[in-house]
């Protein structure tokens, strides 16, 4: 097998959710360029879905998932990984916990979405979040797009738990397998709000979200998280 040896290797700490780890591995293999089977990048998935729940971790009511992501990524150096993506946003609040327990590097998914905005769509001053509550509260989506001068808004705590958690962690939610209509329209209903308040686009903030709402259902860009980051993830492996 013939390999070009400045090409790393992608390392995905997966299983936050199942779904949405599949979708960032299609968008790896959609985004990049290739002509036959070789020209793809190797990609290591270590599919997890035993790392307890993010949003209890972050507001301390739940299970501490810095041992289960470190063991993870650790894993997947051993492997042979030569740097780790975590397709996760809600994950992110421990990053630099993470990134101090691994030995390659640990690529930010919220540190690439900063720059997807200000590199790409520098009109945009005001942008809406639609993410777990554990996501919002914890502010490390907020505080990174804040620095660079982007100003966050977020929905009311009631359609946050009626229309962003009901869609994500319902009985009927995406996790439980619901990538459906009625799922989409709860975040079209609350894009539509937003925007009325004067969001110019929409962060996609949590992973499992692009599953259902695509950017042709909305009037402003739609920032799939899970889109930058198999960018991002391909750009650091073919760049020297």
């Amino acid at each position: 097998m013939i390999v070009n040896k400045k090409e790393k290797i992608i390392g995905v700490v997966g299983g936050m959710g199942p779904e949405a780890t599949l979708d960032f591995f299609k968008k790896i293999i959609k985004n990049t360029e290739a002509k036959r089977d070789q020209d793809h990048l190797r990609v290591i998935i270590y599919n997890n879905p035993k790392i307890p729940d993010r949003t209890p971790a972050v507001l301390g009511t739940g299970k501490n998932i810095i041992p289960d992501i470190v063991k993870t990524a650790k894993s997947l150096e051993k492997a042979g990984a030569s740097f780790i993506v975590i397709p996760c946003v809600t994950a992110h609040y421990f990053i630099d916990d993470f990134r101090k327990q691994v030995n390659i590097p640990i690529v930010s998914l919220i540190e690439e979405l900063g720059r997807e905005i200000v590199d790409n769509y520098s009109y945009i001053k005001k942008v809406a979040l639609l993410a777990t509550s554990g996501t919002i509260k914890g502010g490390h989506v907020q505080n990174r797009l804040e620095k660079l001068g982007i100003q966050i808004l977020i929905p009311s705590e009631n359609l946050q738990e009626k229309l962003v958690m009901e869609a994500i962690y319902g009985t009927k939610g995406i996790k439980a397998g619901y990538v459906n209509y009625e799922n989409k329209e709860k975040f079209i209903k609350i894009t539509e709000l937003l925007i009325n308040k004067g969001a110019e686009g929409i962060i996609a903030g949590c992973t499992e979200i692009p599953l259902v709402l695509k950017q042709n259902d909305i009037p402003v860009p739609l920032f799939d998280t899970i889109l930058i980051l198999a960018k991002a993830a391909i750009r650091e492996a073919t760049q020297n």
